[in-house]
């Protein structure tokens, strides 16, 4: 069997998630987008992860790096066993099977334990004991005697104080039992994929909510492309109803029967996009205006979280804020001033962070953000490593406004939202601006950005050009909260 007909582990996932996945995979790998920014990192935190994890059973051998060939990977492990010593991403094949492991411990009697590690702080059962169950078939039917199979995953409890050692940053777990069970069914469900993969058609699987479970499929937007712009699934919080609409036929938000339960918020949604303009509420909207006090300070935070932290006293997925943009309102229909902290250099931005926003922020006044409980809880944070800060927090906490709220509550509702109340809908919806002409559009890159110009190695020049673009999109988050307040104002 050549290498290209075998199933390997994160195949065999896919397979479980959807047949027809795991059809294109083997049949039309052309047609499934490239691995995008935002799961390559995810990916590239995996192996970090799992290179630390090696140094809890130091002293072994990597099998065959730089090697690609399987036949070459395989011989080469059988030949590592030999040495009886923990064996890291050795390679094993058996009926049309093939894993490699991350790490194999030698036991007593010959035997081996089986070590999976993953970047997660806990066992995620639907997802890594197939993984391990499916790596326990192949390697008890190579010939491999396994003992027991352990998770290793990050301890949520962890807090880094220097240097990170990896048996403080790791909690095994012994998953030997439910192993077991699940790699009873493996050979079946390898056969069945087997079938699939053969096929000279793919096979017909309706969305549902395996399109998303355990992870968003890279087919998504493949599978889902028949549907409208305004589909059943834009409804917010749609859920279940969303699918339910869909099996009897209904694709486009219009089209949802009089009679069909809804919920408020839902039944707004609809009215908006029938009646092609936006809901809205003005007593509640003066409501929510009326609280805000000037000066006003519109305030947005940009952070990291790693999984392996950076800085001392921080914990996995910590988010660390390195940057903010503050625009500054004295009245009303004043002029509008803007300031700003992007953290530079490789050290703990939280004290100068917290030294420049007490420093920019006005005393008084409201201090408006949106969904204001994520500025809030890594301000908490801050203030537990740096107390005092404390005093001043708690001043400013009583001044935030929160801009997601009559979003969220509906009080205002445009029809180009298509259901949602994040700032990335409702600007563009309100003002005809978004974030399309950025280097930079969403968070996750802002994040992805600046750890790489950072920590990695790039010329000044790069650095600087990303910086600048870390400062527009950072200044647009709070630039566009003044022009949301302003057409709320109009209203």
């Amino acid at each position: 069997m050549s290498a290209s007909q075998y199933i390997s582990k994160s195949m065999f996932l896919m397979g479980l998630q959807c047949a027809k996945l795991i059809w294109f995979r083997y049949n039309a790998k052309n047609q499934i987008p490239a691995t995008d920014e935002a799961a390559q990192a995810i990916f590239d935190q995996g192996t970090e992860v799992g290179e630390l994890a090696r140094q809890l059973f130091p002293g072994g051998t990597m099998v065959a790096p730089g090697i690609f060939a399987l036949d070459q990977v395989i011989a080469q492990t059988q030949q590592a066993i030999r040495e009886r010593r923990p064996l890291y991403e050795a390679a094993f094949a058996f009926n049309g099977g093939y894993a490699r492991t991350d790490i194999l411990v030698p036991v007593s009697g010959d035997a081996w334990d089986l070590v999976e590690v993953k970047s997660t702080t806990s066992l995620k059962e639907e997802v890594h004991l197939p993984d391990i169950a499916f790596q326990a078939f192949v390697l008890s039917g190579a010939g491999i005697k396994l003992r027991k199979c352990f998770l290793a995953h990050i301890n949520n409890g962890f807090v880094r104080h220097g240097a990170i050692d990896p048996q403080k940053f790791f909690t095994l777990e012994d998953v030997t039992r439910p192993v077991s069970v699940l790699s009873r069914g493996v050979e079946e469900q390898l056969g069945a994929m087997q079938r699939v993969i053969g096929a000279k058609a793919q096979p017909e699987i309706q969305i549902g909510p395996h399109c998303d479970n355990p992870y968003t499929c890279p087919m998504h937007d493949h599978c889902w492309a028949f549907l409208p712009e305004a589909s059943v699934f834009t409804l917010y919080r749609g859920g279940k109803k969303s699918f339910k609409l869909l099996k009897q036929g209904v694709q486009h938000l219009e089209n949802i029967p009089v009679d069909f339960p809804l919920t408020d918020n839902q039944a707004i949604q609809r009215a908006a996009l029938l009646a092609g303009k936006p809901h809205i509420d003005r007593p509640a909207l003066a409501a929510f205006l009326g609280q805000i006090e000037y000066p006003a300070s519109f305030l947005d935070f940009e952070t990291i979280g790693t999984a392996i932290p950076l800085f001392d006293y921080t914990s996995p997925f910590q988010q660390i804020p390195f940057q903010f943009s503050l625009h500054i309102l004295r009245a009303a229909d004043g002029e509008i001033e803007h300031c700003s902290f992007l953290a530079d250099g490789t050290a703990d931005p939280r004290p100068e962070f917290m030294r420049q926003l007490r420093d920019m922020l006005p005393a008084t006044g409201s201090v408006v953000a949106y969904n204001a409980s994520f500025e809030i809880g890594r301000l908490n944070e801050c203030c537990e490593l740096l107390p005092e800060f404390k005093p001043w927090l708690k001043k400013v906490t009583p001044r935030i406004v929160d801009l997601l709220l009559p979003f969220r509550g509906f009080r205002y509702y445009h029809p180009q939202q298509h259901g949602s109340a994040s700032m990335k809908a409702v600007l563009p919806a309100m003002t005809g601006q978004g974030y399309e002409d950025l280097a930079i559009q969403e968070g996750g890159a802002a994040s992805r950005e600046f750890l790489r110009v950072t920590f990695g190695k790039v010329d000044d020049k790069e650095r600087l050009c990303v910086r600048q673009h870390l400062n527009e999109y950072c200044g647009l988050d709070t630039m566009g909260m003044v022009q949301i307040i302003r057409e709320l104002a109009k209203l």
